[in-house]
């Protein structure tokens, strides 16, 4: 579940970097819980290469998470709308703006 999760996170931040062949098929299994047979039935294409297809945007997506970082900005974000205390949250923003 926790991957699922992650992985349906980080699509959605980087779909637009990825191919739409690519993105429809990651999105049929992590958006619309398709399992890979019913996804190669539907796109007329192996089981295994929507296995590969999946693993491959899997490998992508880590690693333009791994160099962008945006997952745990967008975390540390979504905390500070949280936060009720004005020095504080400029304090959080400039943290994440110099990367720490």
């Amino acid at each position: 579940m926790e991957k699922y999760l992650y992985y349906n996170e980080l699509y959605l931040i980087y779909k637009d970097l990825l191919s739409q062949k690519n993105s429809e098929i990651f999105d049929l299994y992590y958006g619309e819980n398709m399992t890979m047979q019913e996804i190669a039935d539907y796109k007329k294409i192996s089981k295994a290469r929507v296995g590969i297809i999946i693993k491959n945007v899997q490998e992508k997506l880590d690693n333009y998470d791994k160099i962008l970082n945006l997952r745990n900005k967008n975390n540390k974000l979504k905390e500070i709308l949280e936060l009720d205390n004005l020095k504080l949250i400029k304090e959080k923003i400039n943290e994440i703006l110099k990367g720490e």
